[in-house]
């Protein structure tokens, strides 16, 4: 219950976090009570630094000051912006440069290879909300996905068409 309680107060502010499950390493449990020097759970940190437990975060909570303390997390649309601007030309797939995970990506990997063209890639199995997210966003519904200065450019077919026509380097050095 103190957990859930935890949780619900974390959601409820939009704040970023993770958490382990101490019943799954009794060894970190009884650890972490020495560590912190606080009895019992959940306890919260921020930047290695202990907060303390439930009353606390409730208190910080009343008083207005957990929202300054704690990191909130990146709304999905902001971060799918900064992730499709991270470079001027970056690839969503299935693998990375190095290891592509499915024929398309692979095609595609060839031919972004072959036109000399600098790129960086986001492995969408790496992370469900960004694959899920992505589709919506764009409006665009299967990998890969190529963009250029944040726009999308399309997926394996569109890319074949444009090397094809000759207009997929000046696409990517954003020419037109």
């Amino acid at each position: 219950g103190f957990s859930r309680q935890m949780v619900e107060i974390l959601n409820k502010h939009s704040i970023a976090f993770s958490s382990f499950d101490i019943f799954s390493d009794e060894e970190v449990r009884q650890g972490l009570k020495s560590f912190s020097n606080w009895p019992t759970y959940p306890q919260l940190y921020v930047a290695g630094e202990l907060i303390g437990g439930l009353d606390i975060v409730k208190e910080l909570e009343a008083s207005g000051e957990l929202d300054t303390i704690c990191p909130k997390a990146q709304k999905l649309e902001d971060r799918l912006k900064s992730l499709i601007n991270k470079a001027p030309v970056m690839l969503f797939m299935k693998g990375s440069k190095q290891v592509a995970k499915c024929g398309f990506s692979k095609q595609i990997i060839e031919i972004m290879n072959n036109t000399g063209v600098d790129y960086e890639t986001f492995d969408i199995l790496e992370d469900e909300e960004v694959r899920q997210g992505l589709k919506s966003f764009s409006n665009w519904p299967t990998y890969p996905q190529l963009y250029v200065k944040g726009e999308l450019v399309g997926g394996l077919d569109i890319v074949k068409e444009l090397k094809e026509s000759g207009e997929l380097l000046p696409v990517l050095k954003g020419e037109n």
